[in-house]
């Protein structure tokens, strides 16, 4: 049976799309009802220590866990099973940069401060930046002269 990367990484590109979709419609809906856009900080408010913090950890975490499980890519496994790891990293890495992004976007609904907006711009613009391709797929992962062959011959 042969793999079809294709569907995989039309797969990946949805699930990509959707997770973007998401956070811009919660994004807009949240500007919608809140409508304001404070700049001034108020040093009582938690979630101006939080929410950086939070989105700098899941910024760095997300190219840790990344990196990570693309080392766990053998040279010798299957190109299917290589596709498979490489599908479960990209999604990990995606959650980690969508959830500080959510968090964001619940803080600015609180009390309008337009720097929580401005961080879940910043990672949704960054997680839009990380859609995948099969150009990265081959940089990123090893494979094999015989995977490249049966890879560029599944995507005609």
């Amino acid at each position: 049976m042969s793999t079809n990367s294709s569907s995989f990484f039309k797969t990946l590109s949805i699930i990509h799309l959707a997770l973007v979709v998401g956070i811009v419609a919660f994004g807009t809906f949240k500007y919608m009802n809140n409508g304001s856009f404070k700049a001034n900080a108020d040093p009582n408010d938690v979630f101006i220590y939080v929410i950086p913090v939070v989105a700098a950890f899941g910024y760095f975490m997300s190219q840790f866990m990344f990196k990570k499980q693309l080392q766990a890519i053998h040279r010798t496994d299957s190109l299917t099973l290589k596709l498979q790891k490489y599908q479960a990293s990209s999604i990990i890495k995606y959650v980690f940069i969508e959830g500080p992004a959510f968090l964001a976007l619940i803080a600015y609904g609180f009390n309008g401060n337009a720097l929580f907006l401005v961080i879940a711009i910043f990672l949704v613009v960054y997680l839009y930046s990380q859609k995948p391709t099969k150009l990265k797929f081959m940089n990123e992962v090893p494979l094999t002269i015989e995977d490249k062959t049966e890879f560029k011959n599944t995507n005609t």
